[in-house]
This record gives C-alpha cells, sequence and structure tokens, in this order.
C-alpha cells in the first residue's frame, strides 16, 4: 500500500501568510514606481508650466490682458489643463472655487500655483478626464489599502480552510451523538493531505470502531435474552415436575426463586434491547400517566406489603385528566421499574411518597424513598446498564431496572433525573410531554 504523501498544515498556514506578505510588497514597489514616474512627470510640467508663464507674462505686458487670456486658453486645450494667471500688484485674487480646492483636503488634483516674479503667478489644474497628477498621499493609501485587504483575504482563507473542515466534524460528532451512526466525516476532507485529513480519517475509525462495538452490544443482549428463554422455560417444567415427584419444598421452593429471577433478568435484558432498537419508532397512543400508576401501584402492593413499606400518592387534581403519547406497555415497566427500586431499598416501616404534577406543559412523577440515598458522585452511573455502585442500599437487581426505565422515558421525549431529598432517600423524577388535557 503506497503512503500518502502530506503536506503540514502548519506549512501551508506559514506559506498563505508569506505569499500574502511578499505579494503586498511587489506591489507596494510597483505602485511606488509609478509614484516615481508620476513625481517626475510632474517635476517636468512644472518647468514647462513656468516658461509658459513667463512667455503669458510677457504677452500680457506687451498686448494686454485680453491676449494673455486668449493664449493661456489656446495652451489649456492642447495641455488639457485650466489656466490662469494672476497679478497680486493689480489685486487680482484667486476665484473662491479654486481657493476652497487649494485649502480642501478633498480634492486628490489640487492647482498648482506657480511664481513667476514681478507679481506674477501661473495658476493650473486638470480639466475633467484629463491626465493630471497624484499627490504622494493618495499612493501611501492605496499600498496600505492595498496590504490590508491581501492580508485580510490571507487570513480569511486560512480561517476558512482551518475552521470548515472542523465545523462540519463538530455537526458530524453532534449528529452520531443523537442516533444517527450512519454519518461520517466528508471523504473531501478525510483526504486532505494534512492533519485535518489525519483528523478526519481517524475520526471515521474510532466511529466505525464504536459503531460495532455497540452493535456486538445489542446483537449479544438479544442473543443473550433467546437463548436464555428456552432452557429457562424447560428448567421450570422440569422443577414443577420434580416438585411433584416428592423432592423437599424448601428445596423444590429455592430453586424455583432463582429460576423466576433469571427469567425476569432475560426479560429485563429483552426489554432493554427492544426500546434501544426501536428507539422513536415505538407504537404510540394516547395513555394516561395516573392511570399506569395507580396499576403500578396495584401490582406492587403485596411486595410492598411484604417488605413492610407503605407507599403514598399524592396527584394533583388536574394530573387526571392529562394523557401523554407513548408506549403504555413500556411506560408502566418504567414506573415499576422506578417503584421497584425504591421499595427495594426503603427499610421496614418507612415509605415511598409518590407524587403526581403537571406543571408548563409536562406531568411530573416524582418517586422518593426513605433509605440512606446515593453518594452524589455515582448519581449520574445510577441509569446505567448493570451499575450497582451502592452496595449498601442492599436489593437483589442488576442494575437493569432503572437503565431500562431511562431509555424507555427518552424514547417518549421525556426527562428523567436522579437526586438525594430531603428526607434522605434517592429521588427519581420523570417529566414526559402532555398530549392533551381532558
Amino acid at each position: 500500500m503506497n503512503r500518502r504523501v502530506t503536506f503540514p498544515l502548519f506549512w501551508r498556514i506559514f506559506l498563505l501568510i508569506w505569499l500574502a506578505m511578499a505579494v503586498t510588497v511587489v506591489v507596494s514597489n510597483l505602485a511606488s514606481q509609478v509614484l516615481l514616474d508620476r513625481e517626475r512627470a510632474a517635476i517636468e510640467r512644472q518647468l514647462e508650466l513656468r516658461d509658459l508663464g513667463f512667455d503669458v507674462a510677457a504677452i500680457r505686458e506687451r498686448q494686454g490682458r485680453r491676449e494673455a487670456h486668449r493664449f493661456l486658453s489656446s495652451q489649456g486645450d492642447e495641455l488639457g489643463l485650466h489656466l490662469m494667471m494672476i497679478s497680486a500688484d493689480s489685486g487680482e485674487r484667486l476665484p473662491p472655487a479654486i481657493r476652497s480646492r487649494i485649502e480642501s483636503g478633498w480634492y486628490r488634483q489640487k492647482p498648482a500655483i506657480v511664481d513667476l516674479g514681478d507679481g506674477y503667478r501661473l495658476i493650473a489644474w486638470p480639466k475633467m478626464h484629463g491626465e493630471g497628477w497624484l499627490e504622494p498621499r493618495v499612493f501611501r493609501f492605496m499600498e496600505m489599502g492595498l496590504a490590508f485587504v491581501l492580508i485580510t483575504l490571507a487570513c480569511w482563507l486560512i480561517a476558512r480552510f482551518v475552521s470548515r473542515p472542523m465545523r462540519h466534524m463538530e455537526r458530524t460528532a453532534r449528529a452520531i451523538a443523537g442516533g444517527n451512526t450512519e454519518l461520517r466525516v466528508d471523504e473531501r476532507i478525510a483526504n486532505r493531505r494534512d492533519e485535518v485529513g489525519q483528523l478526519a480519517t481517524a475520526f471515521n475509525g474510532m466511529t466505525d470502531q464504536l459503531c460495532k462495538l455497540l452493535d456486538r452490544q445489542k446483537h449479544l443482549l438479544r442473543d443473550i435474552s433467546h437463548d436464555l428463554r428456552t432452557p429457562l422455560a424447560r428448567q421450570r417444567i422440569a422443577i414443577e415436575l420434580a416438585s411433584e415427584g416428592g423432592v423437599e419444598d424448601d428445596l423444590m421452593a429455592s430453586i424455583l426463586r432463582q429460576n423466576e429471577r433469571l427469567d425476569s433478568m432475560t426479560g429485563q435484558i429483552l426489554t432493554l434491547y427492544r426500546v434501544t432498537e426501536q428507539g422513536g419508532d415505538i407504537a404510540r397512543e394516547p395513555v394516561r400517566p395516573v392511570d399506569l400508576v395507580n396499576q403500578v401501584l396495584r401490582d406492587a402492593a403485596d411486595y410492598a406489603e411484604h417488605q413492610r413499606v407503605d407507599c403514598k400518592l399524592d396527584s394533583m387534581p388536574e394530573s387526571t385528566g392529562v394523557s401523554v403519547l407513548g408506549d403504555a406497555g413500556l411506560l408502566q415497566r418504567a414506573f415499576d421499574n422506578i417503584l421497584q427500586n425504591a421499595l427495594d431499598h426503603t427499610p421496614p416501616g418507612k415509605v415511598v411518597h409518590i407524587a403526581l404534577k403537571v406543571s408548563s406543559g409536562w406531568i411530573s412523577l416524582a418517586i422518593e424513598d426513605e433509605g440512606p440515598g446515593v453518594p452524589g458522585e455515582i448519581l449520574d452511573h445510577l441509569f446505567e446498564p448493570f451499575f450497582r455502585g451502592d452496595k449498601s442500599r442492599g436489593g437483589e437487581g442488576w442494575g437493569l431496572g432503572l437503565a431500562i426505565a431511562k431509555d424507555i422515558i427518552l424514547a417518549h421525549d421525556g426527562e428523567i433525573t436522579a437526586n438525594n431529598s430531603q428526607r434522605g432517600g434517592l429521588q427519581i423524577l420523570v417529566r414526559l410531554p402532555v398530549f392533551a388535557v381532558d
């Protein structure tokens, strides 16, 4: 395999700035050369105007002002200039228009004043569309403006060259994090022969590897769940048959409980796989959260009694008529998992508090236990599959209940958070967008 030649980003930026500066210097020198040519022409014209002024002064002395004016007009037409002779001794003054042109800083082509001696001065300025001459300040401004434009253009190209692919990779990363695992950085960026291209190639390779690992995880969960279901069912039948054959009741009850736990775990894994696989494509219909909560409480009544834990429901009147859009079975599983977690971690004689509230287009379900709580540093990990960071909270689960609840709530465009309540226990807060209010 041929190794692709790379052109480092450092040298690209360096050369681009260097070229911009070099072009600026070259153009500045060319402008200076033009300025020198203009100045040389101006000097030559000044000498020519001085000779012309002497001729006009002589004509004015011999033939009068009218002939001098006629001579100036004819010479002005030939030279493309406005020409005017004034005499300080006779009290002649510059016309206001000429005086304002000389004093103003806005005019690029100012009148030239040639002192001829004996009180005579020749005034000359270019006619409209004439050749004229430029001031040195104009060229200095042109040089600075051209340098500013070229350097600005070079900086813009560098910023675009670097930031554009970075923005593309950032948008791609956000889209992948949002669930669109088919996206990759564009091949045009990945094929660049610099550090940006190498980064894009590494990013695509990393994404491919992560997606493969995620697919393997999903397939593993699915395969384990399906492979366990058949032997578990057969084992359960065998246990029931064996129990009828006179095996000790305590032994058979223990085996049966372990079988039920494995079967429950398999069901949890299948639910997790189902929610992860389907994502936002789950079946949706109007569902009343208050009905689901009541059903969950009825189903958990026997277990709560066995744990000697009371469940207290505090529901706002407005929540009775609220419905959300989603899968009733999945939402009930999520609520049941959260309640089961609270019951498992509430000491005997304590209470699990359940509250339903409606506010600003959301319905909130808060389930709070009176257990020992959870250390703050592991609160964010409670919703990770198989995570059981605080063994002191007891329980015999597998760390799947809250993970499944989170995936179900997120699939319904909701929110789920965990925090330690004022009572000291753990509070799980679920928020779902309201679909309709009866």
